[in-house]
This record gives C-alpha cells, structure tokens and sequence, in this order.
C-alpha cells in the first residue's frame, strides 16, 4: 500500500507543478547563499592563513563551495523538469532520468545535513589548528627580517587589537619566548647579558608585551613592561592591580569568532536542508501524479500521488534486499575471476 496517498485533478496537478517550480528557483537562491557563505569563510579564514598550523582548516569552505555549487545545478534540472510537466508530451522526455534523479536528491539532502553538522563539530580540530599555529605565530613575531616570517608581527598585532586579546592562552604567553629581535638588542648592555644567561636557550626573555596588548580604555598610560615587577612602577600591585592589558588569549577569541561563523552557517544549511527535501517530496508527488493517470491519454482524468509506493518497512525490506543481491552477485563475479585465473 502506498504510503500518503494524495488524490489530484487537472487544476491541483497544475498548482502542484507551479508551486514546486517556484520552490526549486528559490532552492536555486539557496544554494547561492550556500555558495556565498563558503566563498565568505574562506576569504575570513585566509586573513589569518598565516597562524592556523594547516590547510585543512578550508575543508569546510570548500565543502560549502562544492555543495552550493551542486545545489545550484540539481536545483535549475528540478525547475525545469517542473516546468515541463506542464506539457504531457515534454514531461515524457524526464520520465526514464526521473526516479535516477530522485534518488540522487535524497543523498544529496544527505550530504546537505552532515554539511550542516561538520559545520558545528569542527570547531573542536580548529581550536587545535589555532593553538599549534598562533604558538608558531609568536615565535616568528619578532623574525621581521625573515623572508616568509616578515609580515607576523604586523599580523599578530592587526589581530591582537581587532580581538582585544593578548597571547595564545593569555598575555603570559609573552613571558616565555624572545619577541624583541636581536637586531634592537645592545648585547653589551649588563641587563641584556643577564636575561640571556638566565636560560638555557639563550633567549631574552622579559616580563612585557607587544604594545598591541594594551587596553586604549585603561584609564592609566599602559604598563607593557616588567609588568610583575611592582618596584618598577609607582603605585603599583600586579597580584591585584586591574592591568591594562588585554586578559582574554586570542585562541580563545578567534575560536569564538569563527565557532559563531560556523553555526550560524550550520543553522542556514540546515533551512536550507529543509527546503531541499520539501522540493525533492513535491517532485516526487509530481512524478507519481503524472504517472497514475486513470486515463493517461486524457490529461484531465484524475490521478493519485504518494510519497513512496509501499509502506516505510516494505520499501526498507526491499532495498535491504536489493543490496543483499548485489552483494552476491559481485561475490559470484570475483568467484569467476577465480576460477578462470586458477584454469590459465
């Protein structure tokens, strides 16, 4: 038994055909948004290309690209075959592509729906990509001589004051590595030598950092340096003075930035998922209406559309089984293969 059987005349199967060619052109414009979102993540991801640790942070811009791009082209083919089934007689060219097309459309709502949801689960491999590549970002802060490295410290300070942050993890992530470079160091200097010759690796390392970290807001001029040093500053306490730096690290905040960007993103996808399967099902209903005409020579006659033409568990038997023959058949195949190297 066929399972949500809709009765339809003349008048309802022409309504039914223009109310799904006009959902298919507005699917069209969806798979745009899809396209532009994707292009839109992926122009913000290469702002900052230089401090993610890989290129497999654009995995997913170039999966919405791709889906957009699909969505676009499945979409335009579904308006027309629409379109057409207007006319009996260039509806009868869709028929034999028809149900390849359908079934086409089903695993492409599919792959719309794990886009969705890749959308909201790779923000934990980004939170990786961004920790490894910002940890990198600061060691080459200060390499601004270096070809391939000159352009990070611009980098890092443009996104420390756009995000109000300061460091990987926090601004003490500034403490423990060389971001002055040696070419503005006097290694003649007792305090140079000093901090140089207090670690193994021969890094002067300081207690500051980069001006980009100070809060224009603060109503004191900034303390960027021996910041936990209290002598060095009148009136001044670091264990509790409100410091003028930015407190919050820039993984944090870019993993914010971004995680915002892809769920927002996954929630469009999902709608759009949505008008996906409702234009497959409309099709559907336009296929099987045209298809069980009681007179197919008299397009007037009344005709019956259904979502499937068997029950859920009937139509789940039948392609269990269809994949069940498949699966011996290939079997039989590699058998002769076998049997007929073995006889050579």
């Amino acid at each position: 038994m066929a399972l949500l059987v809709v009765k339809f005349d003349l008048k309802k199967r022409v309504k039914l055909a223009q109310t799904v060619w006009f959902m298919y052109w507005f699917a069209v414009l969806a798979g745009i948004l899809v396209l532009s979102l994707g292009l839109f993540f992926k122009i913000e991801l290469r702002k900052r290309s230089e401090l993610m640790d890989n290129n497999e942070s654009h995995f997913l811009p170039n999966v919405l690209i791709t889906m957009g791009l699909l969505a676009c082209g499945i979409n335009a083919f579904g308006g027309k075959v629409c379109y057409d089934s207007l006319d009996p007689t260039k509806f009868a060219k869709w028929k034999p592509v028809l149900k390849t097309f359908l079934v086409f459309c089903m695993v492409f709502n599919a792959l719309l729906i794990l886009t969705a949801l890749l959308c909201f689960i790779m923000r934990i491999p980004l939170q990786f990509t961004l920790a490894e590549g910002l940890k990198n970002g600061m060691k080459y802060y200060k390499d601004t001589d270096t070809p391939g490295r000159c352009y990070m410290k611009r980098t890092l300070d443009l996104m420390q004051m756009e995000f109000r942050c300061c460091g990987n993890d926090n601004y003490r992530d500034w403490f423990e590595i060389q971001w002055v470079s040696n070419r503005y160091l006097d290694f003649s200097a007792k305090e140079v030598k000093d901090r140089i010759g207090s670690n193994v690796d021969g890094q002067y390392l300081m207690d500051g950092v980069p001006f980009s970290c100070c809060n224009p807001s603060s109503p004191r001029p900034c303390i960027q340096y021996q910041m936990t040093n209290n002598t060095a500053h009148y009136s001044y306490d670091h264990y509790t003075e409100e410091l003028n730096v930015w407190r919050r690290g820039c993984r944090d905040a870019l993993l914010s930035y971004y995680g915002g960007i892809m769920n927002t993103i996954g929630a469009l996808v999902l709608l759009v998922t949505m008008l996906e399967v409702a234009v497959t099902i409309g099709l559907q209903y336009v296929d099987t209406s045209l298809s069980t005409l009681a007179n197919p020579e008299d397009i007037e006659s009344e005709s019956e559309g259904f979502l499937l033409e068997k029950t859920v568990k009937e139509t789940f038997t039948d392609i269990m089984a269809n994949m069940k023959a498949m699966g011996k058949g290939a079997k039989v195949e590699e058998g002769g293969e076998e049997g007929v190297a073995t006889v050579s």
